[in-house]
Order: C-alpha cells, then sequence, then structure tokens
C-alpha cells in the first residue's frame, strides 16, 4: 500500500505552506489584510499537518522530499513591491494547489481503505484548503493590475 507515502508527501506540502505563508505574511507586513490572513493561514496549516500525523505513523509514512523540492523551487524567498507580492502570492497558490491534489488522492485512498476517520480530516482540511486558494486567487486578481499595469 502506498498511501504511506501520500500520507507523508502531504504532511510536509502542508508544513512547507505554513512556512511560506508565514515568509510572505512578514515580507509584506505593509499590506494589512496579507499580515493577518497569510497569519492565520499558516497556523490553519500546521493545523492540518497536525491532524495528519497520527495517519501518517498509522501507515508508517516517511516523508519524501518531493514537498522540500517543490518549496525550494517555488519559494526562493519573498520580494518586495507590488510585483513581488504578486509574485510571492503565485508562488502560494502553487503550493496549496500541490495541498489540494493531495487532499484528493488521500481522500480516494481513505475511500478505498474505509478509513472513516482519515476521511473526516480530509473532509474538513480539504474544503479549508479550497478557502485558501479561492482566497489567494482572488488577492490576485486584486494585485495583478497594479503590479503590472501601473508604473
Amino acid at each position: 500500500m502506498h498511501l504511506g507515502h501520500y500520507l507523508g508527501l502531504l504532511h510536509r506540502s502542508q508544513t512547507c505552506l505554513a512556512d511560506a505563508f508565514r515568509e510572505v505574511a512578514s515580507a509584506h507586513g505593509d499590506e494589512p489584510d496579507i499580515r493577518a490572513l497569510c497569519t492565520r493561514l499558516a497556523a490553519q496549516c500546521d493545523a492540518h499537518a497536525s491532524q495528519l500525523a497520527p495517519f501518517a505513523a498509522r501507515y508508517a509514512a516517511e516523508a519524501p522530499d518531493e514537498p522540500d523540492r517543490l518549496h525550494s523551487t517555488l519559494f526562493t524567498g519573498t520580494r518586495g513591491g507590488g510585483l513581488g507580492l504578486l509574485r510571492d502570492l503565485h508562488d502560494l497558490y502553487l503550493m496549496a494547489a500541490e495541498c489540494d491534489v493531495s487532499w484528493t488522492v488521500v481522500g480516494q485512498a481513505a475511500r478505498g481503505v474505509r478509513d472513516e476517520d482519515l476521511l473526516r480530516v480530509v473532509l474538513r482540511c480539504e474544503g479549508e484548503t479550497a478557502v485558501q486558494l479561492k482566497w489567494l486567487r482572488t488577492r490576485i486578481r486584486q494585485a495583478a493590475p497594479q503590479a503590472l499595469v501601473v508604473a
């Protein structure tokens, strides 16, 4: 069974996303909504990782290195200015999308092994990740014209 692999992948992806949200919150503190919401979303990602931990242990997951590579490829640090904010939000969106698709995969596996406890966690966290993606997409739409059109 390879469910343990995906649980490890998802756990590490959530941890990396939490760290990236914190970095963006700190770097773009002049944007009040960014600081507040990124800090809140980082805590939410930390909670997701904590909720996954018992299942990772149950299915003997070892966290693979894919999420680290994704984090280092997408998120090598924050950037300054309006364009920097847009790029940082874009990176967060891609990292959250990785988590989203992993929740889908783990949810399907939970159904397959009839693990109702894992499925409850997946459904709750998957819904919260969907909200994260919606907020990021909305904030990107807001930042894009200012960053790309206004000099």
